[in-house]
């Protein structure tokens, strides 16, 4: 593996040196979708890696997300800042309450599927797996009928700036992806406080690993899991507007999210919130420096660097860089 390292870092400070200007944009272009990737990998972490519920609806969560802010910004501005791939910029309010709306929308609904489909499945991941392929499968055709197959692009609030000027080689760059990657830093921070610094985040743990003895303690352990559930899908819905805004919402978003946070997940370890952060680092600058750096006529494979990746460090550490026995 050390091997294989050392020739994709030579590999890539050769084409670096070629082009610094190109690097520096490739590079900022992977760690702003590193930020993007983290957001809502943390909730399928939350969910999956730590409650131990797999929710394969997770990605079906990021696209709808999408889909209701896009509508919600549409009509308060009246169709006039948004269009497909045409969006210039929104006012404050009409990107901060679709912002506010889709999430809050986006973790409702999925706490109602909590509820209704997976409360009474605890420890039955492959009935959950079905059961939620089952309903990313229903989303997946509604959001269809009901928003069409042309990707979106959500206008971001005109009190931004279009871009910023960077101090190396006179570049500018886009400052809404690096709001992105802010708003990431700001989302591990709040997580990591909340599960290893307060009372709630040491229920939750506590619960994961015997639950029959928290419950005994008084703590209604359902309500706890419903809560971090709900968070969860929050996450999800909060990453469908960012990614809306930096790139764009599409049909196809559901399976692309949802592969992505299982190999953030898988790469990080099971419940690790710093190894979500540094596997989704890893798998955003893989994503963006395969597509540039790949020898002419390859880069359409750079798709197989993120699996090789992920054999890599299975093969090194079958729990991940961080995870620990469940």
């Amino acid at each position: 593996m050390a091997a294989v390292l050392a020739f994709v870092v030579a590999w890539v400070a050769y084409k670096a040196s070629q082009d610094p200007r190109v690097f520096v944009v490739v590079t900022l272009n992977g760690v702003t979708l590193a930020g993007l990737y983290f957001v809502v990998a943390s909730g399928f972490t939350l969910i999956f890696g730590l409650m131990r519920v797999v929710n394969m609806a997770h990605g079906s969560l990021y696209m709808l997300a999408g889909f209701f802010a896009f509508d919600l910004q549409d009509r308060l501005t009246g169709g006039d800042a948004t269009s497909a791939f045409g969006s210039s910029e929104a006012g404050v309010g009409d990107w901060v309450i679709p912002l506010v709306v889709a999430s809050l929308a986006v973790g409702v609904i999925g706490l109602v599927m909590q509820q209704l489909f997976l409360r009474w499945n605890q420890g039955q991941e492959l009935r959950q797996a079905l059961i939620t392929i089952a309903i990313a499968v229903i989303i997946a055709d509604q959001a269809l009928a009901h928003f069409g197959g042309v990707a979106q692009e959500l206008a971001p609030p005109s009190v931004l700036p279009e871009s910023v000027k960077l101090p190396v080689y006179g570049l500018s760059y886009p400052f809404f992806r690096i709001f992105v990657l802010l708003a990431a830093i700001a989302v591990g921070l709040v997580l990591w406080a909340v599960i290893q610094r307060t009372r709630y985040g040491m229920i939750v743990r506590a619960g994961v690993d015997d639950r029959h003895m928290v419950s005994a303690l008084g703590i209604n352990i359902q309500l706890v899991f419903a809560g971090a559930f709900f968070v969860g899908a929050f996450l999800a819905g909060l990453g469908g507007v960012l990614g809306g805004t930096m790139i764009s919402v599409d049909k196809g978003n559901d399976t692309q999210y949802l592969l992505i946070s299982l190999i953030v997940v898988i790469i990080g370890g099971m419940g690790s919130l710093g190894g979500a952060a540094l596997g989704a680092l890893a798998l955003g600058l893989v994503d963006s420096f395969g597509d540039v750096y790949l020898p002419m006529g390859y880069t359409n494979y750079s798709v197989l660097l993120i699996f090789a990746m992920l054999v890599l460090v299975l093969a090194v550490r079958p729990l991940g860089l961080f995870g620990r026995p469940a």
